[in-house]
């Protein structure tokens, strides 16, 4: 018996150690509150700004509710009990003005970063940004390199530095373009294009995801983002074409069945106007077959 419940301890402590590492080493990503970019940097100070705002209140409202609960204690014999007293101009203004400042500081800044950071919007830079067409897919994230030719399937690089302009849209069913540390959700959605304007500002690996449910392989729907210095940037985008894999409309066919959890993919060659096909649901260059959702999912391997 007293070996049993040793095992058993000894099982809990082992649950208890992982999630606790767990939740130390998920503490290590900050996501939105460790901005790699300007959009991101803006949307982290709108967060902290509004919380400051409504702290302002908050914090006032429990020190006074703790307060007047202190001094009308039974035992405290300089409380005065006034039965007839009924209304006070001062406590009205106080309890009016107050909650109606703060609803007027948190609408002007959210009405002043909504037009800041219209995801449309190109950024300022002297730059010239970096066009890429992203396609939310049953259960991956494909992006069209337009300009260089070349497309990636769960890995996104781009140029640290460098605006980056995406055109947005679904192969199949709505979706959410994330990457925390950049800024700006957007969603995807089938037969419509959306945009959205980003920029990292220092090299180094992010995550990025779909917030929003998708199906069966909605779990693996999760891509990293690269980026990379300008000139080894370019050296990826020409070392790219190397790959033998070509992205017409037989590959896209099958990269458009079902799938997850799927390892990064770099196309050499794509076929023109695929996101325009896409988007107009017609074929690229061969029959693309229509889209089947939540069938049976490739799961991760071991």
């Amino acid at each position: 018996m007293n070996i049993a419940r040793s095992h058993d301890w000894g099982t809990k402590r082992r649950i208890i150690a992982g999630a606790a590492l767990s939740l130390l080493t998920s503490a290590c990503n900050r996501g939105v509150f460790d901005p790699i970019g300007p959009v991101a940097s803006q949307e982290k100070q709108i967060l902290i700004n509004s919380t400051a705002i409504m702290l302002a209140i908050i914090i006032p409202t429990m020190i006074a509710t703790v307060g007047v609960a202190f001094w009308f204690r039974r035992g405290n014999k300089k409380a005065e009990y006034r039965p007839d007293w009924e209304y006070s101009g001062a406590i009205e203004m106080v309890v009016w003005a107050i909650p109606a400042l703060t609803i007027m500081l948190l609408g002007g800044i959210a009405w002043i970063g909504s037009h800041d950071l219209e995801p449309s919007k190109p950024l300022p830079s002297k730059t010239a940004p970096l066009k890429v067409d992203v396609v939310s897919l049953d259960w991956k994230w494909l992006f069209i390199y337009p300009d260089q030719g070349v497309a990636t399937v769960n890995q996104l690089v781009v140029p640290a530095g460098t605006p980056v302009t995406f055109r947005l849209t679904s192969a199949t069913v709505w979706n959410s373009f994330f990457v925390p540390q950049m800024g700006s959700m957007i969603y995807t959605m089938p037969r419509m294009t959306t945009r959205l304007n980003l920029q990292a500002d220092r090299p180094g690996v992010y995550e990025g995801l779909s917030s929003h449910f998708s199906g069966d392989g909605f779990p693996g729907m999760q891509f990293q983002v690269q980026a990379l210095p300008p000139d080894q940037f370019a050296t990826w985008a020409q070392g790219a074409h190397a790959s033998a894999l070509k992205l017409d409309g037989a590959g896209y066919a099958e990269l458009s069945k079902p799938s997850s959890y799927v390892k990064p993919i770099t196309y050499g060659a794509v076929a023109p106007d695929l996101f325009d096909a896409i988007v107009a649901n017609r074929p690229p260059a061969n029959p693309v077959p229509a889209p089947v959702h939540n069938k049976p999912v490739n799961g991760p391997k071991a």
